[in-house]
C-alpha cells in the first residue's frame, strides 16, 4: 500500500533524520567547498544551522504541524551560519509557511511547499547565482510540480524529486566556472541533497547508520571532473571583497519592504554575496565587503546589533593554502622515508584512548543532566565539580592526559576553578592548552556551541570566549546564614536568585524567586531563556515554571533541561 500523507510525527522524524544525515557527511561536504574562499565551510555551516533547528524540534512536547513548523523555521533562522546556512534556513522558512496550516501533507501540499521554499530563498539573496544550492533546490521544486499532476504516491514522488536534484547537482560545474575549474559539484547543493536523502529514508522507515563519509580518494591522474583539487588553484587576488561580515539587527523601527530594498541596494554598492533576511523584529545580514564599518553603520540606523562576526577571507585563504602545502609535504616525506627509519614506538608510555585529533575538550560539570549536555556538545572528559567541590590542578592534569588531542580546551565553568585550570596549563608540555575562562555552566555551554570545526585553535579561543559573553547566567539556591547584601535582608533558609555579580531576588518560594530573578535578567533584547533544573526539582515543576515565564514573556523562547545538579534548584541563562 503506497504512502499518500505525512503527519506531524512523521515529518519531525524526517527532519531529524535529515539533520543527522548532513551531520554525518559534513566533512565530505566541506571538502567540496572550493569557491574563492567563501564565508566558512559549507558542511559545517549547514550542519550547525539545521542542528539549531533540530534542537528545538526535539524539545516539542505537544506536537502538531504548527508547532513543528515554528520550531524548524525559528530554530534554523537563529542558528543560520554563513551564506549556505542562511539560504538553507530560508528554504525551511518557505517550506514551513506552506505546510503549517495542514494536519497532513500530501503530494499537492508538498509540491506547493517546495515551490514556496525556493521562492523564499531566492528572494533572500540579492544576486542569486546559478550552479548553487538555489539551482538544486529549484530543480527539485520544478520536478515536484510536475509530479503533483501525475501521482499521489509519496515514495515515487520523493524518489523522482531526489533523482532530479542529483541530475541538477551533477550539472552545477557547467553553470559555475569555478566549480568546473575545481572539478567539484556545488557544496551547498550537495548538503541540501544529503538532507533530502536522510529525510526520505526516514519517510520510508529505513534504519540508517549515519557514519561519517571520508573524503573521496583522488586518482593519480584525475581530470578536474574526476576528483578534488587544492584551494591553492584559487588565487587570493580573485577575492574582490575581503571581509565576510555577518550580524543580526534587533529592529527598533519599522523595516518595510521598501526599507529592505534600500538597505540591500546600499550593501550592493559596497560589496557582494548579499543576503538580507527579515523575520518579524529580527534581520539577519550577510555581506562580503572591503569596509565592514559602512555596513554596520547603516544597520545601526534600524536597531541594535548582535551576533556580529567579521572574517578576513584573504587571510583565511592563505592559511588554508599553507596548511594544504604542509599536509602534502608531510605525506610526500612519509612516502619517501625508508621503512627501517620509522620512529620507535614508546611502549612504556600509556596512550590515551582513541586516535589523535586536532582538538579536545575538558569541562567541569555539576550534575548528571549537565554531563549529558556537555557530552552531546562534544566534550571528551568531564570533571565532577562546581561551587562546593573545586577540582584540583591534578584533577585537571589527569583529565588532560585522557584527551588524545594536539590542543585541549578547558572549560572551568566556575570562577573558583580558573586558577587551577591555568596552573594545569603551565604544567602541560606535550599539548597546547587553552583555558576558556567560563565562570558558569551556561557560559561553558555557550562556549561549546560557538566552537567551529576546521578553524584554528586561536580563532576558536576567540569564538568561544566571545560566545560565552553573550550569555547572562543565574542560579537559584538557599541562604545558609543571615546577611545583608545590596540592601537586601537575607535570613537563613531564604531562597536567593543570583546573577553573575550579585543577589537579585530573595523570597521563600523557589518558583516565585526564580521568576523574580528572570524578570531582573530579561530585557527587550532577550531571545532565549534556558532552565536547568536541579536534583531537588521535578520535571513537572520545571515545566510549570517555564509556562509561567512564557505567559509573561510570550516573545521569548524558553527551554527546559534536566541539570541534575545539587545545591542549585535552577541554573538558568538568558541570551
Amino acid at each position: 500500500m503506497s504512502l499518500t500523507t505525512i503527519d506531524a510525527a512523521l515529518l519531525r522524524k524526517m527532519f531529524l533524520a535529515g539533520a543527522q544525515s548532513i551531520e554525518a557527511k559534513k566533512e565530505y561536504i566541506n571538502e567540496l567547498n572550493v569557491f574563492p574562499v567563501p564565508d566558512g565551510d559549507t558542511g559545517t555551516n549547514m550542519t550547525l544551522t539545521i542542528m539549531s533547528a533540530a534542537k528545538e524540534v526535539s524539545a516539542i512536547e505537544t506536537l502538531d504541524m504548527k508547532s513543528l513548523a515554528k520550531a524548524i523555521s525559528s530554530g534554523s533562522l537563529r542558528g543560520a551560519r554563513g551564506n549556505s546556512g542562511v539560504i538553507l534556513s530560508q528554504l525551511f522558512r518557505g517550506f514551513t509557511k506552506e505546510v503549517r496550516d495542514y494536519d497532513k501533507i500530501d503530494v499537492i501540499v508538498m509540491a506547493g511547499a517546495f515551490h514556496k521554499a525556493v521562492e523564499t530563498a531566492y528572494k533572500a539573496v540579492m544576486k542569486p547565482k546559478e550552479g548553487t544550492i538555489l539551482t538544486v533546490a529549484r530543480g527539485g521544486a520544478e520536478r515536484a510540480a510536475e509530479l503533483a499532476a501525475e501521482t499521489d504516491d509519496l515514495e515515487y514522488f520523493g524518489t523522482e524529486v531526489i533523482r532530479r536534484m542529483e541530475e541538477v547537482l551533477a550539472r552545477t560545474p557547467e553553470l559555475l566556472p569555478v566549480l568546473k575549474e575545481a572539478g567539484v559539484v556545488d557544496s551547498g547543493g550537495q548538503g541540501l541533497l544529503e538532507v533530502m536523502k536522510g529525510a526520505f529514508d526516514a519517510m520510508l522507515g529505513k534504519e540508517v547508520d549515519f557514519k561519517p563519509v571520508e573524503k573521496p580518494a583522488q586518482p593519480a591522474a584525475a581530470s578536474p571532473a574526476e576528483g578534488l583539487v587544492s584551494t591553492e588553484n584559487i588565487a587570493t587576488a580573485d577575492i574582490k571583497f575581503g571581509y565576510c561580515t555577518e550580524f543580526i539587527i534587533m529592529l527598533e523601527k519599522e523595516f518595510s519592504m521598501d526599507t529592505e530594498q534600500e538597505f540591500k541596494a546600499f550593501l550592493e554598492s559596497i560589496g557582494d554575496s548579499i543576503v538580507v533576511v527579515s523575520d518579524d523584529d529580527v534581520v539577519k545580514v550577510h555581506v562580503h565587503t572591503n569596509d565592514p564599518g559602512l555596513a554596520i553603520q547603516r544597520a545601526l540606523t534600524y536597531g541594535s546589533l548582535t551576533k556580529m562576526k567579521i572574517d578576513n577571507m584573504r587571510e583565511e585563504h592563505n592559511e588554508k593554502v599553507i596548511m594544504e602545502a604542509e599536509k602534502q609535504a608531510a605525506l610526500q616525506a612519509q612516502e619517501a622515508k625508508p621503512a627501517q627509519e620509522s620512529e620507535p614506538v614508546q611502549e612504556s608510555a600509556p596512550e590515551p584512548e582513541g586516535p589523535r585529533k586536532p582538538a579536545g575538550f575538558v569541562a567541569v560539570s555539576i550534575g548528571s543532566g549537565i554531563n549529558e549536555i556537555f557530552k552531546g556538545l562534544g566534550v571528551d572528559c568531564l570533571i565532577e565539580g562546581g561551587q562546593t567541590m573545586n577540582p584540583s590542578t591534578e584533577d585537571m592534569l589527569n583529565a588532560i592526559g585522557r584527551v588524545n588531542a594536539d590542543t585541549v580546551f578547558i572549560l572551568p565553568n566556575n570562577s573558583n576553578i580558573i586558577l587551577a585550570a591555568n596552573q594545569a596549563k603551565a604544567l602541560t608540555e606535550d599539548k597546547q592548552i587553552i583555558v576558556i575562562p567560563s565562570k558558569t555552566v551556561p557560559q561553558g555551554i555557550a562556549a561549546m556551541i560557538n566552537y567551529v570545526y576546521d578553524k584554528s585553535a586561536e580563532e576558536n579561543e576567540k569564538f568561544m570566549t566571545e560566545g560565552m559573553q553573550t550569555v547572562r547566567s543565574g542560579q537559584v539556591t538557599y541562604a545558609v546564614r543571615d546577611t545583608s547584601i545590596d540592601g537586601k535582608e537575607i535570613r537563613q533558609g531564604d531562597i536567593m536568585g543570583l546573577d553573575d555579580k550579585t543577589i537579585l531576588a530573595v523570597g521563600s518560594d523557589i518558583a516565585d524567586t526564580t521568576l523574580a530573578l528572570v524578570r531582573e535578567m530579561t530585557d527587550s533584547s532577550s531571545e532565549l531563556i534556558s532552565l536547568y533544573y536541579g536534583e531537588e526539582i521535578t520535571g513537572e515543576q520545571a515545566e510549570d515554571l517555564a509556562s509561567r515565564i512564557m505567559e509573561e514573556y510570550p516573545e521569548v523562547d524558553v527551554e527546559v533541561h534536566e541539570g541534575g545538579q545539587p545545591i542549585y534548584y535552577y541554573v538558568l541563562s538568558v541570551e
